[in-house]
């Protein structure tokens, strides 16, 4: 067989393996569409495989340079289609982690499909595409409430110290917070878990992109977590000095309470550029040492 007919025999495998993992997985994907739609949290999920998908096409030639049959492939779709099919088992009543495990296997069965048609050294080569597609996972309740606890003690203890630093009379009790005139309390809304997850993502991207080890790019994702409680905290106090020096209702009804993520969130991008730039540095000493 020569190696445009293997090559076209390994496409036709992995897009034919895919057809039935989609077939398999119709359901539950149905699911995670609507919820994308209907939900903030997850309203990234619909990009994730059209990144995922760019950089497989942008880097095929790489990637598909030396392919071969990847028999380990049957193992990661053996276990995919287990996962789809004791669901239920694994994750008990909630529909949200069911989904969420559910959605774990289908990534198992897709990059499975690819490495029983391309092979380990192609899987490496696109490995970081490949499980990129982990961001299409709704993210388990034992993972998602934790860091929404954090992020609201975070930015709790950022709003107290920015306030301590104004000079503004404030009385804090948890989380709670007492100004002339209003009280305010930081709640769920209040966390950034939206924008934490948007930030993790860009900043995955952007390690990717720019910079080379591993450390550095792990530094910059781990970056998120104070820039997340700085932005909001920032939020927070900008809102309550408005409502209680100029109008209450910047608190209540305001388009900068209701929508005002956005622009926080290009901030939350502002301050880590310059992470990203300090980490670019540092890679460049320690190449030069």
């Amino acid at each position: 067989m020569n190696q445009a007919t293997s090559a076209v025999t390994r496409h036709a495998v992995f897009l034919v393996l895919c057809g039935v993992g989609a077939a398999l997985f119709y359901k539950p994907g149905v699911q995670l569409l609507r919820m994308s739609l209907h939900s903030e949290l997850y309203s990234h999920i619909p990009i994730v495989p059209l990144i995922s998908l760019w950089i497989l096409v942008f880097s095929r030639k790489r990637i598909f340079s030396e392919t071969r049959w990847g028999w380990a492939g049957i193992v990661l779709l053996a276990v995919g289609l287990t996962v789809l099919l004791n669901a239920d088992r694994i994750c008990g009543l909630d529909k949200t982690d069911c989904l969420s495990t559910v959605m774990a296997g289908s990534v198992l069965w897709f990059i499975g499909s690819f490495v029983l048609a391309y092979g380990g050294k192609a899987f490496k080569e696109a490995m970081f595409p490949l499980l990129f597609l982990v961001f299409v996972i709704p993210i388990p309740k034992f993972i998602l409430e934790p860091l929404v606890d954090l992020l609201l003690i975070g930015s709790a203890c950022f709003t107290d110290l920015i306030f301590s630093l104004t000079g503004v009379p404030v009385y804090r009790e948890g989380f709670v917070f007492a100004l002339p005139g209003i009280t305010i309390e930081v709640a769920q809304q209040c966390s950034g878990i939206r924008s934490s997850i948007a930030l993790i993502i860009t900043s995955v991207l952007g390690g990717y992109m720019f910079l080379q080890k591993g450390w550095s790019r792990l530094i910059l994702v781990l970056s998120f977590f104070p820039i997340t409680v700085f932005k909001n905290a920032m939020r927070i106090v900008t809102l309550s000095l408005l409502a209680s020096y100029v109008d209450p209702r910047f608190i209540t009804g305001s388009w900068l309470h209701k929508s005002g993520g956005i622009p926080f969130f290009v901030v939350g991008l502002v301050l880590m550029a310059p992470v990203l730039w300090a980490l670019l540095k540092a890679e460049k000493r320690k190449k030069t040492n």
